[in-house]
Order: C-alpha cells, then structure tokens, then sequence
C-alpha cells in the first residue's frame, strides 16, 4: 500500500511539472508559424538588448543634437532613431503582430533610409580648410 501512495505522488509531480512546461512554452509561443518557441525566446532577448542599446544611444545622440543644434547632428540622431524603431518591428513580428512581408519591407526601407540619412549627414559637414 505504501508502494502505491508513491506512485501516486510521482504521478501528481510528474503531472504538475509536464503543467508548468506546458504554462512555459504557452508564454512564448510565437503566433507566427515560422519560428519555434525555443527561438522565440532567443529572438525577444536578443531584439529587446538590442532595442535597448540603440534606444541608450539615441537619447545620448538626442542630447547632443540639442546642444550642438546642426543639421549632421540632426541626420545622425533621425538614424540612430530608426535603429530603434528596426528592433521595435523585429520584435513585433517574433511575437506575430507585424506580418513577415511588412517586416522586410520596413527593415529594408529603414536600411535604405539609415543610409541615406548618414550619408546627408557626412555631405552636410563643411569641408576643412585649406591652409595657406
């Protein structure tokens, strides 16, 4: 009798464990069908340091265009902002609210954006002098 009481309490953890997995994977499951669970989690926190490293930068770049207030400070800063805004759509479609169509048409329009942007800001800045 004794034996059958063990049996029991093992069934019963091995119940509320198999519940707990079911609970974990539950919470990162994607909505979209092309990535697994196991990825999504890698995915979300590698888009969220990402999101908050560029979101770091952007405040510092934001800070320095109010002060220096000159257009290649305000090219860069609209770059580094659209950074932000990548990690914010790659997360969105991880978790499925951004279909995959819209995410490569908004990653690569931000890319062609980003470029342009540094690159305005690189031809903004006035040629250095030449010494006499």
């Amino acid at each position: 009798m004794a034996r059958d009481s063990v049996a029991t309490v093992t069934a019963i953890e091995t119940d509320s464990s198999a519940t707990a997995r079911t609970v974990t994977r539950e919470m990162f499951q994607p909505t979209a069908d092309w990535i697994g669970p196991g990825q999504t989690v890698m995915l979300i926190v590698v888009l969220g340091l990402s999101a908050l490293g560029t979101l770091a930068l952007f405040a510092v770049a934001t800070v320095s265009t109010y002060r220096r207030r000159s257009r290649p400070y305000v090219l860069l800063t609209a770059a580094i902002g659209l950074l932000v805004l990548r990690s914010v759509v790659g997360i969105g479609t991880v978790l499925g609210a951004v279909p995959m169509v819209v995410h490569h048409l908004t990653e690569h329009g931000f890319d062609f954006l980003i470029a342009l942007l540094v690159l305005g800001a690189i031809y903004s800045v006035a040629p250095p002098s030449v010494p006499d």
